[in-house]
């Protein structure tokens, strides 16, 4: 059985904004890891989008960058969208019931899956279907924005902790 995680960076006062501020080298390869391990992602359909950027070269892209392409590209892609009616390479849309469609996922998954977005996320969490909850977070304060969690914070345990670079820490929880 696959297990189910939202992770995203977040500010200090929880908020998300792939804009506002990124990832270091360290962590951005940290992310390559990740993306290389995990047996896909769920998205939805604003998060999908924001993705498909991998989807093509950049010349002005490092090895990293390079290297995180390949891997978001090769795992497969699960896109949660009414508006959509089609998705790019190595991705299909999820249709009908959301529940009953992650729960069949997860069924007959391995490993990890990553949920990407913070409006999916709740309505995954809401369905009681995360099963881990990833916080990179980043000594930044934004004062406004798109909230990590985007409707009441869950109960939640703390599993584990890391540093990941001089500057971001990693939080790792389950549901209570």
């Amino acid at each position: 059985m696959a297990k189910l995680v939202f992770g995203m960076n977040q500010s200090l006062d929880g908020y998300v904004d792939h804009m506002a501020f990124g990832p270091s080298p360290t962590l951005f390869r940290h992310f390559v890891e990740s993306t290389r391990r995990q047996a896909g992602s769920v998205y939805g359909r604003q998060m999908y989008e924001i993705m498909r950027y991998w989807d093509d070269d950049h010349p002005e892209w490092n090895a990293d960058e390079r290297d995180f392409a390949a891997a978001w590209r090769n795992q497969p892609k699960w896109v949660v969208s009414r508006s959509l009616k089609s998705v790019g390479p190595n991705a299909s849309l999820v249709e009908g019931d959301l529940e009953s469609a992650i729960r069949k996922l997860k069924a007959e998954g391995h490993g990890e899956i990553e949920a990407a977005g913070p409006d999916l996320a709740r309505s995954l969490t809401d369905l009681g279907l995360i099963d881990e909850y990833i916080i990179y977070l980043h000594p930044v304060v934004l004062g406004h924005g798109k909230p990590y969690f985007t409707g009441p914070r869950p109960p939640l345990r703390l599993i584990a902790n890391d540093r990941i670079d001089e500057n971001v820490i990693r939080l790792v929880y389950v549901p209570a």
